[in-house]
């Protein structure tokens, strides 16, 4: 739902996030979200490619860093397939980060 040129995506330290992961760890909001621009999405339910909309808000945006936070089932891959393919398409030199979340609610 968030808009590709919206202007808070300046400067931002994105939080990509499965949002099965917020209640599968239960330190999320204390761990991941502080002083980070949250986006949600599953791509098992979503029926997008996140990787279009993704390239085109790096593109267009100074972001400084981008935290994933999926979880260790397979369908989080294309999650995390979708970020990497929008940092590489974006032609810009994003750094990303991955973390891992079991379904125990540990961190891998």
């Amino acid at each position: 739902l968030a808009p590709v040129s919206a202007p808070y995506f300046n400067g931002a330290k994105l939080l990509i996030a499965a949002d099965c992961t917020a209640y599968a760890y239960a330190s999320f909001h204390q761990d991941f979200i502080r002083n980070k621009l949250t986006l949600i999405g599953c791509p098992k339910l979503d029926q997008v490619d996140y990787s279009e909309k993704l390239t085109e808000i790096f593109r267009l945006h100074n972001i400084r860093s981008v935290t994933l936070v999926r979880m260790e089932v397979p369908c989080c891959g294309g999650l995390e397939r979708a970020v990497k393919t929008a940092v590489a398409n974006s032609g810009k030199n994003i750094p990303v980060q991955v973390v891992t979340v079991t379904t125990d609610g540990k961190i891998k």
